[in-house]
């Protein structure tokens, strides 16, 4: 077993960080006597070359550029405190700090982002730089330094870099981080000088992942080809206003005034540039717009709201999946950065007012669900003027990303802020007739407009490719298979011109038009009032993100930031648009002070899970068709109310509760219908019982959630698997099984074999909350196709609802014995549903004992689909933790240092180093950790003290 790569399932005391240095050192000598002689790659390891890379953290460094001293104070998890007398001196120590203990992740991330991952990996990631390359989202963020932004955040862009250039400066590789060393075996890779464009560019990668409904657009598309407009409508239900409160609730839209207008308390702000998101109603499925040639499924079938995806479904088709393999899958969750990916994951984040709380101040929580990482993506950090005024100006801790200046979530000493995810669509692929070296657009071919990049190959030669743009943007289908399949499947009328060998599908995407977003973190991190954050909410354009605001005074409100398209009458974003016509282009952005806020509602909180933002009857503006269905959203609502009912009071320790809540919606529906069925076989019959008396709570030593969890998966493979168009099925591996003798004993009549979608035919839903509205709406009607099933091997075929759930639980039953064995008291969902920590490249795709070294894990977890606990899992893929709340942070009005923190892993990304992932166990025990802000706090909670000096 590897040194420390089995975790205790986080049920261990937390250790001194005196002890940890101690089990670090025999971390590290029983490594290096794993490693000495370099057996398979003839390299030597030595202590030395293991611990070179670990920051100092105590005594003096002199920096050439500083202006004045800066103290670097770091708690016992090695969470830095900065504290600095101007700003540039603050933001440099920022970049100096964080390349101490990230670099590497750091020049991962900007290799990435520029397509440069060749330089580093060699041509395994040749089609992944092609593909980023014709996105240019470094081309995009050079654009924005060079034009948009402000003169005071290029300066703090520049003071950034070089506090990470003099870090850098007089290192090798094997002095900045283990995985340069192991990068040596392969490679003579160099790490190069940081760049101000290097740190915008991270912010296009947050883009992508949080980019909206794209995936689904294309999933709609390709459904055409098997499936009628009825039965796609059916897989995008109409989101349940009744039952899941939209995040604005006293909101309106005033149509005299064209602003919106929130129903709380006074706004403080006559501007009325909040924002949110609505619905256009009625948009309808399978509707055909005359003269677009384009016809499909639009998402929702009725008038009362549109189509959505899952705000918490485990789904990680980005536009670089299907190219992505080994280190390309991992280099895929890169840019999980705020919120949900552009495939589902999701997060949480509410705000209770002082009326409501122990303290009489407001209460702020958050936990983005964001796929699993080691480092994590968080950086934690506090960033202190000694003395704020108009040369220093900052007094802000939270998290932000290594690579970043600034804080993205977290306080100051006036207000506090959290964000999640909004589902806005701000992308728009369009279908294009390609002729010769342009396209169509009206009665015109139109050339393209063309450039050449080159990739350079470390160990390889250079490859030259050229990217092609139309009006609505870059060619992907160019670069992805994906949407080269869409060009050739999706459903087109009469109208549209002749397909040949298939349309090209280009993107329309906010995020490659030059923006502000990072004046606005800078912005944001100074607001001393809610004036002044909306004011500085309104230049985050990219991601569109909900907001949620709480201040010292006493105030919370809620905004949501975003530049966003409007679109002509007939499209609403949910399927590929006919580039040919001009019809189908954006009509322009919806006006800051036309978007939905709220501010002090009457009902004392606001909560936002990624659900709808505002009721279509209260708003005119259509911004997606694709919300979360509000599964957790609700749960949190209902928790807040059950704990203010008749007068109580909220505590800090209750929203940590809250925010650990493992509850599960699906259940408390299927699990009544399944205790109905009459099951015949006595095994079968035994794990049914497990479900009698079961309270829906899925804790990782639930034997109950194990079975009803294993019976959902089932349930979507049985109703929906074979049902699905081979372009939109999850690939991946399919388990079937089969009982090969009635009679006999439980394991001898277990037949297990992974398959592949080839063999097997079948997809698999993820199975998020959209696929719990799409069970949830089928329920009633029990004689649904959706619910017929061929039969298979020895099972038989079902006809209906009870008939497939009767089949599910026989499947479950055996699967379980096959991967927990026959002791149905020995089963528990944390043995199936584990988190194992990978490191971002090598940890993957490296040798096997890189892997080994670098590697952390596996912790059993409680949790699941879009419950509260958002420690999700693929249904398609098994039981595995594939996203996670990747921090939770809980911030107290009343008393900023009693606020309380957590990260997924650790403040180093240096493997064997004693904060690499010490917050770990204490984050899967759903502990926090005191969050020290003010002086006197980071003074006593100080164990190392590091000065910078000019």
């Amino acid at each position: 077993m590897p040194p420390n790569t089995t975790a205790s399932t986080g049920q261990q005391p937390g250790k001194s960080g005196r002890k940890k240095g101690r089990k670090a050192r025999l971390i590290v000598f029983v490594l290096v006597l794993a490693l000495i002689g370099g057996v398979v790659y003839g390299a030597y390891w030595s202590v030395s070359t293991v611990r070179a890379s670990f920051p100092q953290t105590k005594g003096s460094i002199t920096l050439e550029g500083l202006a004045g001293p800066v103290d670097v104070k770091r708690d016992g998890y090695g969470i830095p405190q900065i504290y600095a007398s101007s700003d540039e001196d603050l933001f440099m120590a920022q970049g100096y700090v964080q390349a101490q203990d990230r670099f590497y992740e750091m020049d991962v991330r900007r290799h990435m982002t520029s397509g440069r991952l060749s330089e580093m990996f060699g041509k395994s990631q040749v089609e992944t730089d092609e593909f980023l390359r014709t996105l240019g989202w470094a081309r995009v963020a050079k654009e924005e330094y060079e034009k948009k932004l402000s003169p005071a955040t290029k300066k703090y862009l520049d003071a950034y870099a070089k506090g990470v250039n003099a870090y850098l400066e007089g290192k090798d590789g094997a002095d900045i981080s283990l995985e340069y060393a192991a990068l040596g075996f392969t490679n003579d890779y160099k790490p190069g000088a940081w760049t101000p464009v290097d740190s915008l560019a991270w912010l296009k990668a947050m883009a992508w992942d949080l980019r909206g409904n794209m995936q689904d657009e294309i999933d709609r598309a390709l459904m055409t080809s098997r499936l009628d407009p009825e039965q796609i409508a059916a897989l995008y239900p109409a989101y349940p206003y009744s039952r899941n409160k939209p995040v604005v609730q006293e909101g309106q839209y005033n149509e005299l005034t064209g602003t919106y207008e929130s129903g709380g308390g006074e706004s403080g702000s006559g501007t009325g540039d909040g924002t949110g998101t609505g619905v256009d109603p009625g948009t309808g499925a399978g509707t055909v717009d005359p003269g677009t040639g384009v016809e499909g499924a639009s998402g929702a079938g009725t008038a009362d709201g549109t189509a959505g995806t899952a705000g918490g479904t485990a789904g990680t088709g980005s536009g670089l999946e299907g190219q992505l393999t080994g280190l390309q899958q991992v280099l895929q969750d890169l840019p999980t950065a705020v919120g949900v990916n552009g495939d589902g994951i999701g997060s949480n984040s509410w705000v209770v007012s002082g009326q409501h709380t122990i303290t009489g101040e407001p209460l702020l929580a958050n936990d983005p669900h964001l796929s699993p990482a080691l480092p994590s993506v968080w950086y934690q950090m506090g960033l202190h003027c000694r003395s704020v005024s108009a040369t220093c100006q900052y007094d802000v801790s939270g998290y932000t990303f290594a690579g970043l200046p600034g804080v993205i979530i977290g306080h100051n000493a006036d207000i506090a802020w959290g964000l999640t995810n909004s589902g806005v669509d701000v992308t728009d692929l369009y279908l294009e007739k390609i002729t010769g070296e342009g396209y169509q657009y009206g009665d015109k071919v139109v050339p393209f407009t063309s450039r050449e990049e080159t990739i350079k190959v470390a160990g390889g030669d250079s490859r030259k490719i050229v990217v092609r743009e139309t009006n609505n943007g870059p060619l992907l289908s160019d670069r992805s298979k994906d949407l080269v399949r869409t060009g050739k499947k999706a459903t087109v009328d009469s109208a549209a011109p002749d397909r040949g060998d298939g349309y090209g599908v280009s993107l329309r995407w906010t995020a490659l038009d030059a923006g502000r977003t990072m004046d606005s973190v800078f912005a944001i991190n100074r607001a001393k009032d809610w004036d002044g954050f909306r004011e500085a909410a309104t230049l985050f354009e990219v991601p569109s993100q909900n907001l949620v605001y709480a201040d010292t005074e006493g105030h919370i409100g809620y905004t949501l930031p975003g530049r966003i398209p409007t679109r002509a009458k007939g499209h609403d974003g949910s399927i590929p648009a006919p580039g040919w016509n001009p019809g189908y282009e954006w009509t322009g952005w919806i006006e800051q002070d036309e978007l939905p806020y709220e501010f002090d509602p009457d009902r004392g909180y606001i909560v936002t899970a990624n659900q709808a933002v505002v009721d279509p009857d209260a708003y005119p503006y259509t911004l997606t068709t694709d919300w979360g269905y509000g599964a957790r959203s609700q749960r949190i609502n209902d928790l807040i109310q059950s704990k203010i009912k008749g007068g109580g009071k909220i505590s800090t320790d209750d929203m940590r509760q809250m925010q650990l809540d493992n509850s599960s919606s699906i259940a408390k529906l299927l699990v009544p219908e399944l205790l109905k069925i009459d099951v015949k076989d006595p095994d079968v019959r035994e794990a049914q019982k497990l479900l009698e008396g079961w309270d829906y709570t899925q804790d990782a030593d639930s034997a109950a959630a194990a079975y009803f969890n294993s019976v959902w998966r089932n349930i979507l493979k049985l109703a929906f698997g074979h049902k699905l168009p081979k372009e939109v099925r999850v690939k991946g591996q399919c388990l079937w099984v089969d009982p090969v003798d009635p009679v006999g004993p439980a394991e001898e009549r277990v037949k297990v074999r992974e398959c592949g979608l080839r063999e097997a035919d079948q997809a698999q839903p993820d199975g998020g909350d959209r696929w719990f509205e799409v069970v949830r709406t089928l329920m009633e009607d029990e004689d649904s196709d959706w619910w017929t099933t061929p039969e298979s091997g020895t099972r038989e075929a079902a006809e209906n609802r009870d008939e497939l759930f009767r089949r599910a639980m026989v499947d479950a039953r055996w699967e379980l014995t096959a991967k927990l064995g026959k002791d149905i008291d020995t089963w528990s969902w944390g043995r199936l549903h584990r988190l194992f920590l990978k490191n971002q490249t090598l940890g993957t795709a490296g040798p096997g004992f890189v892997q080994y070294a670098l590697n952390r894990g596996p912790w059993k977890l409680g949790g699941g689909e879009a419950t509260v606990n958002a420690t999700g899992w693929n249904a398609a893929g098994g039981y595995g933790v594939v996203w996670v709340p990747s921090m939770r942070m809980v911030v107290n009005l009343g008393d900023l240092d009693k606020s309380r923190w957590i990260n997924l892993t650790g403040a180093s990304g240096h493997a064997y180093n004693a904060h690499y992932v010490d917050q770990t166990d204490k984050w899967a025990d759903g502990e926090l950790l005191e969050w020290a802000h003010s002086e006197k706090a980071v003074e006593k909670s100080t164990e190392d003290t590091l000065l910078l000096k000019p």
